[in-house]
């Protein structure tokens, strides 16, 4: 039995890890004024988390157009990070103010302050917890008030992959940016292992940046029907995408 078991482990370790490029299927105008940090789908719709001190916000978008349906403006003070849906609440992360907000998913009415023992930056659900990072190599999955149940660190190749960022989970796996660069990485929830790496360079043309563009950030996949979409911190475009491997 433990053989076996050693020979498993040994053969998930030695796994090769896929490599894709991405192919843009669609583009859609994206808001310049949103430095996003979370973008999800919740019944059909889109939403986004914006940070920045002074102007973070949580709206609902209009995939059309980009523009905001329902707006939520923080307090200064704040500087929004990832956002989410479990169950009959909105989860927002803070980056530095070591605080967590919950709202209703439904009304976008406050209910509640968590206090946060880490720096808030992605966050997506697994439909059962709340699965976060902080700009490490860790991934921490946490209950519907925050606490920590369990957390992994994430490996490429054995060595640890730092500054995991906005995150989403698709098909059984947590894809993460990679903070500053054009990488996804494509996660084993398990086991920390990344299976799969996805470059995503050149995905926004020169044409379309200027002096204030920032990094990609931003994964979400509508549930509907399985389509995933790609945006970047203050980016005009946002893009619905299919992984192409790289040969």
């Amino acid at each position: 039995m433990y053989v076996l078991l050693a020979a498993l482990l040994c053969s998930a370790c030695n796994a090769k890890v896929k490599e894709y490029k991405v192919k843009v299927v669609k583009e859609y105008p994206h808001a310049t004024d949103s430095y996003t940090q979370g973008l999800f789908f919740h019944k059909g719709d889109m939403y986004e988390s914006t940070g920045q001190y002074g102007s973070s916000t949580f709206r609902k978008v209009d995939l059309a157009t980009g523009e905001a349906l329902e707006k939520l403006d923080f307090n200064r003070k704040y500087f929004v990070e990832g956002s989410v849906v479990l169950g009959d609440n909105l989860y927002i992360l803070t980056w530095e103010s070591r605080v967590a907000f919950v709202y209703d998913a439904n009304t976008l009415e406050y209910k509640s302050t968590y206090s946060y023992p880490r720096e808030g930056w992605g966050l997506t659900t697994d439909g059962k917890q709340l699965i976060a990072s902080d700009g490490s190599s860790r991934l921490y999955f946490l209950d519907g008030e925050y606490k920590l149940q369990r957390s992994v660190n994430v490996t490429l190749d054995g060595r640890p992959v730092r500054y995991l960022n906005e995150l989403e989970y698709i098909d059984g796996r947590v894809w993460a940016n990679v903070y500053t660069t054009d990488l996804i990485v494509i996660i084993n929830p398990a086991t920390g292992a990344v299976e799969a790496t996805v470059d995503c360079t050149g995905l926004l043309p020169a044409s379309l940046r200027d002096s204030r563009t920032d990094v990609l950030n931003g994964i979400a996949v509508n549930p509907a029907d399985g389509k995933v979409y790609l945006t970047g911190k203050y980016w005009k475009r946002l893009y619905e995408i299919e992984l192409v491997e790289k040969k």
